[in-house]
C-alpha cells in the first residue's frame, strides 16, 4: 500500500534548516543540472508486490569449480574464497573463456560475472611474460577497485600483479605501479585514455580486453574514450564484453570490437520482482526529510541506501541525517578515491547504516544485505530505478524499494 503522509511529528527546526540549503536537484526546485532532460515515470511504476523469491527455479550448473581446469594455485584460492557451484554466468563463461573464444555476456549486477572473467583469464595468464597482457575496463572507480580486490584474492600467490588507473587519485603511484609492467592493468576509461595519450601506458602487447558494464559506459558517455583506447590495442586479441542490456550502440560496439563472439544470456526480467516497491508522497522536500527520518528510527531499516540526484544535494541530506541520529555516509562525485572507498566500507561492515549516494553506486558494486533502498529523488530513467532498487533482495533475501512522489 502507499504511503500517503500528512506530517511526522518531526520537530520542524530541523527539516526548515534543510530546506534553507541549496536544494539537492529533482522535481521540488532549484537549480537545474545540464545533461539530458529528465524522463517523467509515472508513479505506478515504483509500486510492485513482490513475489516470493522462493518461486523461482534455481539455476543447476553443469560443473562444480573442481571440473575447471585450474591450476593448483587457483583452484586452492578459489575455495578459500569459498566457492563450490558456479552461478549461471560463470558455469556457462567460463570454459568460452578458458578456451580463448570472445564472449559477449548479457546478466544483471550481483551474478558473479567478475568471477566469470577474472578466473579464466588469470589461469590463462599464469606463464605469459608479456606484460602487460589484461586490460579490464569499467565505467566507475568503484567498480574498478572492486574488480582489483577480486583479481587480487583470485591470484594470491601466483606471480600476477595489477594496476589501478582510475580518475579522482594521485597519478604518481599508479605511474609508479605501471613502471613494474603488471600483468593486468584495471581501470576507468578516461584515466586510461588520458595515460595512453601522454604515452605512459602501452597497448600494444595487450592480449585480452574486458568491458565490464559496457551499457553504463555507454551511458555515462565514454563511447568515444573507449574507441579511443581499444583503436590503441592489438586487432588480434581476445575480448569479452558483459552487459546488462543490448542496445544500437552497443550492437555497434560489439560488431566494431568482437570477432566471432559466443553470446550467454542470463539476464533475467526487467525489474526485480522479489522487491518490494512502493511510493511515499511528500509534500515539498523539507517534508521528504522529515519522512526519511521517521523511516530510518524503525528498527527493520538496519542497512538503508539512499539516492539522491545531485552531489552537493547527497552530502548535505548525508550530514543533515547523521545530525538527526541516523549515522549516515555519502558517495559522489566530489568525494575523492580514498574518500569513497572508507565511505562504503564503513556501510558494508555496517559501522553506519545509512548510505545516500548519487547514480555513481547504482552499478556493479557488491554491497551485501542492504535492507531497503529509498529514492528520495527520482531517477533519471527507468532504467536507472532498475539498477538503483537491484542494490537491495540479493542472493534470495526480501528487498524493499521505496519512492518519494510529490503529493498528489
Amino acid at each position: 500500500m502507499a504511503y500517503k503522509t500528512h506530517g511526522s511529528g518531526r520537530p520542524q527546526r530541523s527539516a526548515s534548516s534543510f530546506r534553507r540549503g541549496r536544494p539537492s536537484g529533482g522535481r521540488s526546485g532549484g537549480a537545474r543540472k545540464k545533461g539530458p532532460q529528465k524522463q517523467y515515470i509515472h508513479p505506478s511504476k515504483f509500486v510492485n508486490k513482490a513475489v516470493a523469491k522462493e518461486a523461482e527455479q534455481p539455476y543447476e550448473p553443469k560443473h562444480v569449480f573442481d571440473d575447471f581446469p585450474f591450476g593448483a594455485e587457483l583452484r586452492a584460492n578459489v575455495r578459500a574464497k569459498g566457492f563450490e557451484r558456479p552461478s549461471a554466468i560463470q558455469d556457462q563463461a567460463i570454459p568460452e573463456i578458458i578456451a580463448g573464444k570472445d564472449v559477449i555476456g548479457l546478466a544483471n549486477t550481483g551474478t558473479g560475472k567478475t568471477a566469470a572473467f577474472l578466473l579464466p583469464i588469470i589461469e590463462r595468464m599464469s606463464g605469459i611474460m608479456l606484460r602487460p597482457s589484461v586490460l579490464i575496463v569499467a565505467p566507475t572507480r568503484e567498480l574498478a577497485q572492486q574488480i582489483d580486490e577480486e583479481f587480487r584474492a583470485f591470484a594470491r600467490g601466483m606471480g600476477l600483479y595489477s594496476a589501478l588507473i582510475v580518475g579522482g587519485v594521485n597519478v604518481d603511484r599508479q605511474l609508479r605501479d605501471l613502471k613494474r609492467r603488471p600483468h593486468f592493468i584495471i581501470g576507468t576509461p578516461g584515466r586510461l585514455k588520458d595515460l595512453i595519450e601522454k604515452r605512459q601506458l602501452q597497448m600494444k602487447n595487450m592480449g585480452v580486453l574486458v568491458l565490464d558494464e559496457a551499457d553504463r559506459m555507454l551511458d555515462m558517455g565514454f563511447l568515444p574514450d573507449i574507441r579511443a583506447i581499444v583503436g590503441q590495442m592489438p586487432r588480434e586479441r581476445q575480448t569479452l564484453f558483459f552487459s546488462a542490456t543490448i542496445t544500437p550502440d552497443i550492437e555497434a560496439l560489439v560488431h566494431d570490437f568482437l570477432n566471432d563472439p559466443i553470446t550467454i544470456s542470463v539476464r533475467t526480467n526487467e525489474t526485480s520482482d522479489h522487491v518490494e516497491q512502493d511510493i511515499i508522497e511528500a509534500r515539498d522536500k523539507s517534508h521528504k526529510v522529515e519522512l526519511l527520518a521517521d523511516l530510518l528510527a524503525q528498527d527493520e531499516y538496519q542497512k538503508v541506501l539512499v539516492f539522491g540526484e545531485t552531489k552537493f544535494g547527497v552530502q548535505r541530506l548525508s550530514d543533515h541525517l547523521s545530525n538527526l541520529g541516523h549515522p549516515s555516509v555519502a558517495i559522489h562525485g566530489n568525494k575523492n578515491q580514498s574518500q569513497r572507498q572508507r565511505a562504503l566500507k564503513q556501510f558494508k561492515d555496517e559501522k553506519v547504516k545509512v548510505m545516500v549516494a548519487t547514480d555513481v553506486a547504482a552499478r556493479g558494486l557488491d554491497i551485501p544485505n542492504v535492507t531497503h533502498v529509498i529514492n528520495f529523488d527520482t531517477p533519471q530513467t527507468y532504467s536507472d530505478y532498475v539498477h538503483r532498487i537491484g542494490r537491495t533482495g540479493r542472493g534470495g533475501a526480501r528487498g524493499r524499494a521505496h519512492t518519494f512522489i510529490d503529493q498528489q
